[in-house]
């Protein structure tokens, strides 16, 4: 296989993918670069399984045409595979073989690993790979899964939910591995519905919804979107009004001397508003979840300056697709 740096590890040009009358996948022009980690982020059932499965050719598009490394993901789907890592959502293994077992079966399959990269990713992860599979938890199942997916160096790994079952410690040293990945000049596509997971990851991300992609921005800017929940705790009863006068709060609920709000503005402004006449005794943000940070992506699709592709807030909440 012959590529270039300047050569997409997923280019997709008009993909489509239908079920009779649903749309799960509808026109998708992406590009993925080498060297990056790419976050698809969406709601469940936005198309984002049907995306990788489609791009892995394990299900046949409507119509479009899609990429991976520069090779026919239909026509060179055998080749493909030789230069990727793929890690499912569903992982399924064989419960009576143990982890090295089930690592040897996915290594002989792609020719033969480097076993010491292998060990190298096991003591990462804090893997036990001598116990049967069936006797694994989700997450050291999930620690096996990540193995296999990243033991082959491969040029580009699409991972689907990959952080289903690791406990915080695992996760951090995968989000690590992720980013040394990338630097190697391999791509990292990461489809999630954890937002925080994808900041934490990502330079750049993709945002699907009814099976369209919405829009494609970097990370820092997505965060700029997320609505926080704010508690804002005085020594003195207070009044809501003059924070609901502040740009970018809504949803103002006072309890006694707390204010409780959603907040997607500047921080600096609400802060002082919060000690112009009071005393500030504490304050807690907690990021919203996902479906929050949709509703507010969406909040402005109607005004003339342009919120992302015609969406609207209620649309957020449905979808179509895995």
């Amino acid at each position: 296989m012959t590529t270039t740096p300047d050569t997409p590890a997923i280019h997709t040009r008009g993909l489509t993918k239908h079920y009779d009358e649903v749309e799960a996948l509808v026109d998708l022009d992406l590009e993925v670069r080498r060297g990056e980690v790419f976050g698809f982020l969406g709601p469940n059932g936005a198309g984002k399984t049907t995306t990788i499965r489609t791009l892995l050719d394990l299900i046949r598009p409507t119509s479009g045409t899609a990429t991976i490394l520069g090779l026919d993901t239909h026509a060179d789907a055998v080749e493909i595979r030789r230069h990727i890592g793929y890690l499912p959502s569903d992982l399924s293994l064989y419960p009576t073989l143990t982890g090295r077992d089930t690592i040897t079966y996915f290594a002989n399959l792609r020719g033969g690993v480097e076993w010491s990269h292998v060990e190298e990713l096991a003591t990462r992860f804090g893997a036990d790979l001598d116990r049967k599979v069936g006797e694994l938890s989700s997450g050291n199942r999930q620690k096996v899964g990540l193995i296999q997916a990243f033991m082959n160096r491969p040029g580009l790994i699409i991972m689907d939910e990959p952080s289903n079952g690791l406990d915080p410690l695992v996760q951090q040293e995968f989000q690590d591995l992720m980013r040394e990945t990338a630097a190697t000049g391999a791509a990292v596509f990461l489809s999630s519905h954890t937002l925080s997971e994808v900041q934490r990851a990502a330079d750049r991300v993709g945002i699907i919804r009814d099976g369209h992609l919405v829009d494609v921005e970097g990370v820092h800017d997505l965060r700029s979107k997320a609505i926080r929940r704010i508690e804002l705790v005085f020594d003195a009863p207070v009044g809501g009004d003059e924070f609901a006068a502040v740009d970018g709060v809504r949803d103002v609920e006072v309890r006694d001397r707390s204010v409780l709000l959603n907040f997607d503005g500047h921080m600096e402004e609400l802060l002082a508003a919060a000690t112009g006449h009071h005393h500030l005794v504490d304050i807690t943000s907690e990021e919203a979840d996902l479906e929050e940070i949709f509703l507010a992506y969406y909040r402005d699709a109607d005004r003339p300056d342009g919120a992302p592709g015609g969406a609207r807030p209620d649309d957020a909440r449905r979808g179509v697709g895995a």
